[in-house]
């Protein structure tokens, strides 16, 4: 098993990424007698791993909440459902939530956790390699508004994250690819070397070899650990993490979060941010090229659809969260490895990346 510290004073935690956690009553999950326990699941992982987490947390009040699977629940509607599930058991401040699940499930137990009783604990068990890799660590909780994704959110970090990487076994392809993106991001903005082991190992990633996987996983979870504790609450350096999020997370909101899984939506992101790093003479041209190369090999979307507007785009991106004072902030790209935070791309610059990014861009205006 190998350990990444998350160092943050008295909210530090660590990161345990094995195989065959689940099962076991491993010490990261032991409960004070008597403290309700609440497991927040859904319906696809749920009959999957559910009855073995049970098993696992031993002595404790254990309850259990099913939503449905799927970003289009990420919302008020089912927050609220956790929050009525705390409220019927009992649940006072020594209660712990525990989220057995994808990002949205991370985020949407984590966010009533934080929001319940103004705080109460609680402990992530990513089952989806995005999860693994990226939502799971460092933090950040919340929901998604009918205008914009993640508006409604705190941060809030875990007491532990266990990752047990024989969940990825039953994922699914198409989610499996997904999580690769959030990879290829963390390597694209701060970690070359990093880059270059994706590429040399990728057939064994897409095969699910598991000693890859861990190293895979370990080497994201600690590079966004060197992020999360220099810059918690996102200030500074931790808006790196986002390259290729402003434009997918319009990507997600404009096609109703039907069309695209989030990490697809990442891929495109980051083909549309790494084209205006180099059309704005920022970074070499070839690194786009190189990067949809990666990003194609695992399986993911390259393109803008052909029938979203670009003027579309900027609307939404005008209301995330990166924004401030009317500047939209994107992360673009130096060279590989190196990312920057940069407000000063203007309307016409997105809408040409955007429209370069489409099959068919004379739709884009």
């Amino acid at each position: 098993m190998q350990t990444v510290s998350i160092d943050l004073a008295e909210r530090s935690y660590e990161v345990l990424i094995g195989s065959g956690m689940l099962g076991n009553q491993h010490p990261a999950l032991k409960m004070s007698k008597g403290t309700k326990t609440l497991i927040v699941s859904n319906e696809t992982v749920a009959p999957l791993y559910l009855p073995a987490l049970v098993k696992s947390l031993g002595d404790a009040e254990i309850h259990s909440l099913v939503l449905p699977d799927g970003e289009k629940f990420k919302n008020s509607q089912y927050w609220l459902r956790i929050i009525d599930k705390l409220v019927d058991i009992q649940a006072t401040r020594d209660a712990c939530v525990v989220t057995l699940g994808g990002g949205v499930i991370g985020d949407m137990g984590g966010f009533a956790a934080a929001s319940y009783m103004r705080g109460i604990s609680f402990i992530q068990i990513p089952t989806s390699l995005l999860a693994q890799v990226d939502a799971s660590v460092g933090g950040k909780t919340g929901i998604n508004h009918l205008l914009g994704k993640n508006l409604i959110g705190s941060f809030h970090q875990p007491r532990s994250v266990l990752i047990d990487i024989n969940t990825l076994k039953t994922l699914p392809d198409r989610e499996f690819s997904a999580g690769l993106a959030e990879v290829v991001k963390i390597a694209a903005i701060r970690d070359a070397g990093f880059l270059r082991w994706l590429e040399q190992h990728c057939d064994d990633i897409a095969d699910r070899e598991p000693e890859k996987l861990a190293t895979m996983i370990e080497r994201s979870v600690s590079n966004k650990a060197k992020v999360v504790t220099r810059d918690e609450r996102e200030q500074g350096i931790r808006a790196l993490l986002n390259f290729g999020h402003s434009f997918a997370h319009a990507l997600e909101t404009l096609t109703g979060y039907e069309q695209f899984l989030h990490g697809e939506a990442v891929a495109i992101g980051m083909m549309v941010a790494s084209r205006l790093s180099e059309q704005r003479g920022l970074c070499k041209s070839g690194f786009s090229e190189r990067l949809g190369v990666l990003l194609d090999r695992f399986k993911l979307p390259l393109d803008v659809p052909e029938n979203l507007h670009a003027n579309d785009f900027i609307d939404v991106m005008k209301l995330d969260k990166k924004t401030l004072s009317g500047s939209i902030r994107l992360v673009l790209v130096r060279e590989p490895g190196i990312g920057f935070v940069d407000s000063t791309t203007d309307r016409q610059q997105i809408q040409t990346a955007i429209r370069s990014s489409q099959s068919n861009p004379a739709q884009t205006f």
